[in-house]
């Protein structure tokens, strides 16, 4: 185990053999690799996943591998076991940009660092930044009314002060959003990392949980700005959705 880590990240994974090395060679390779606590969680899964984590046990400071409630279930779990000064998850499919995150932390009296995110295909394929092939913008200035119009960071590029971080509600499929909120409103600073932190394996929800992550968000948003202003976001949810089904089918 690391004495003082600067960052701690962590992986959450189930039957992730296709993309699992990927992601532990992205955080094993990275510079001042002494900083970092890398934490893996495995949901008890019944392919290679595990045997191809063994082969690196070397590299990696815990491996929690059970049977639990769900990806936040996981994730929450990854809070608790952390040490580091700073907190990221980089799931499975996921991979950091680049070698020199922990080069790119240097302000300690900062609560939350975030970065742009490139969106990558099944074929390996580079889309583009996320800003750029969505509706979804970073912003140069985040805080947490910048989330009213949806998840506009990632959350394998953003980077928040572990101990500000609270646990994912769980059992929402918008408890990312929640989470960010929140961070955003406990952080006393935040600044935007000038280059991507992540490369994010699309995949998106399926249309047969579009109703539930929209009721999720609802339920989420409403929270955080109230009940009225939230009504008015989701009429502007449901038509962006529409129009990019429109622009798809076309």
């Amino acid at each position: 185990m690391i004495e003082k880590p600067l960052i701690s990240i962590v992986t959450v994974c189930y039957n992730a053999a296709a993309y699992i090395e990927g992601t532990i060679q992205s955080v094993v390779r990275q510079e001042n690799r002494n900083l970092i606590e890398y934490i893996i969680i495995d949901g008890l899964s019944n392919d290679d996943t595990m045997a191809i984590v063994g082969t690196y046990n070397n590299e990696i400071d815990l491996v929690i591998s059970e049977k639990d409630n769900g990806i936040y279930d996981a994730m929450n779990k990854g809070i608790r076991r952390a040490t580091g000064d700073y907190i990221l998850f980089l799931n499975a499919g996921d991979y950091l940009y680049g070698y020199d995150l922990v080069g790119c932390l240097e302000k300690q009296t900062v609560d939350i660092f975030y970065g742009d995110t490139i969106l990558v295909n099944n074929d390996g394929k580079i889309l583009g930044s996320r800003s750029e092939v969505t509706t979804r913008k970073l912003p140069k200035a985040l805080n947490h009314k910048s989330l009213k119009k949806g998840l506009v960071v990632s959350h394998q590029s953003f980077i928040p002060r572990r101990s500000i971080v609270p646990e994912y509600i769980e059992d929402n499929l918008s408890a990312d959003i929640d989470w960010v909120i929140k961070c955003c409103s406990l952080a006393s600073s935040i600044v935007c990392l000038d280059r991507p932190i992540s490369y994010f394996l699309v995949g998106g929800i399926s249309d047969q949980k579009i109703l539930k992550s929209l009721t999720d968000r609802f339920k989420v948003m409403s929270t955080h700005y109230g009940l009225v202003q939230t009504a008015f976001l989701h009429i502007y949810f449901v038509i962006r959705y529409l129009l990019k089904k429109i622009r798809v089918a076309i």
